[in-house]
């Protein structure tokens, strides 16, 4: 039994289709990310603020990726574009979600940062330990909905962009 997506004539776009569209975006945003890193890590330095070139490399990724990925699977998106790219975005920001909530907790230094720049930005603070603790929820949850914003908004735009590129054959004439 497959699930399909519902669309008039042509090719159903399947939900393994819409699984394999994600996995491909996920494979090329890491295979396109951290190249970007290593070039605009040290190329936007701001006042040692390294954090713009990460975040530019991300914004790069996230739409290269969503557009090769709907370029690959045009075909496919054609027929009932808005829904299907609408699901392949939604599936794709539900993965970037994940690792967005668990990948901070494996970086050493991440509770330390958070901590950091508080201090940095509060000078004299003090915080028990529980409002340390409620302040890193907070600080993981900003993030949390800024790289879901970013998968969800670039990842829509990329995909629409990448299918109309690869037009099915009967509509370029």
């Amino acid at each position: 039994m497959h699930m399909y997506l519902h669309v008039e004539g042509g090719d159903r776009l399947k939900f393994g289709d819409v699984v394999m569209s994600v996995a491909s975006i996920a494979v090329i945003f890491a295979l396109i990310a951290f190249p970007l890193e290593m070039v605009l890590f040290s190329a936007l330095d701001i006042s040692g603020m390294n954090n713009w070139g990460y975040m530019v490399s991300l914004i790069v990724s996230f739409f290269l990726s969503a557009l090769i990925s709907g370029y690959i699977f045009a075909g496919k998106i054609w027929e009932a574009r808005r829904e299907a790219i609408s699901k392949i975005t939604v599936l794709w920001a539900t993965l970037v979600m994940l690792f967005a909530i668990i990948v901070p907790a494996s970086i050493a230094d991440y509770g330390l940062s958070v901590k950091e720049e508080y201090l940095a930005a509060n000078p004299g603070a003090t915080l028990s330990t529980s409002e340390w603790v409620t302040w890193e929820y907070m600080y993981l949850d900003s993030f949390t909905f800024l790289m879901v914003g970013m998968a969800l908004v670039l990842g829509f735009i990329g995909l629409y962009i990448g299918s109309m590129l690869r037009k099915p054959k009967k509509d370029r004439e």
